[in-house]
């Protein structure tokens, strides 16, 4: 049975009426901001502080867009009679968002946990120039980096915390040890000791 004249485009105007019946669930952006899942890849935030300038995440990234300058400087001796050390100090470190493929591959290799993904993605330039950021503002990312998930109701306890939580143990323990000890009392002075008048 061959179909009847037209019946494809009543068919299709049909979907259309029903699609104009519903309700939009577009969200208009910027008016709407898009709630982004906690694990999204936006930028890469810097702590700082956690930075030892080894150099790992530079020398893994595929693309080479991280930049980083430093310098040495000479920590003087703790103790008496110790010895100086030397210590980088983080000078530069910029990414270029231009190169960059956000593989995540820096932030999986950085050994002391100074780089996170940010969830933010509003960063657009007129210049592709201006997509290579400094530490600064790889800094002000960081505080829109979202607080990790927590750990399963079942899930064994970090081992940083662990040890942590021994060697407060151990802290407490002597401090309270040390407390509770009696004082010494003071000696009696016995007969012929100076101090005692003559004739006791």
């Amino acid at each position: 049975m061959s179909p009847i004249p037209g019946s494809g485009l009543a068919k299709g105007l049909a979907v259309t009426l029903r699609t104009m019946t519903r309700k939009t669930v577009t969200a208009q952006y910027p008016d709407a901001q898009p709630e982004l899942p906690p694990r999204s890849r936006g930028v890469i935030g810097l702590f700082e502080e956690n930075c030892t300038v080894c150099m790992l995440c530079a020398r893994e990234c595929p693309d080479w867009c991280i930049y980083i300058d430093s310098h040495k400087e000479t920590v003087p001796a703790a103790a008496p009679g110790g010895r100086e050390r030397s210590r980088n100090v983080l000078d530069r470190f910029a990414i270029d968002f231009s190169l960059c493929m956000y593989c995540g591959i820096c932030i999986e290799v950085c050994p002391f946990d100074a780089l996170f993904w940010s969830p933010e993605f509003e960063y657009a330039e007129t210049d592709i120039r201006d997509l290579t950021h400094e530490r600064d503002k790889l800094r002000d990312w960081m505080w829109t980096v979202p607080a990790p998930p927590a750990l399963d109701p079942g899930a064994e306890e970090p081992k940083e915390l662990t040890a942590a939580h021994k060697t407060a143990d151990k802290l407490a323990a002597a401090a309270a040890a040390a407390s509770a000890a009696p004082a010494p009392a003071p000696a009696a002075d016995e007969p012929g000791q100076p101090g005692q008048e003559a004739g006791e």
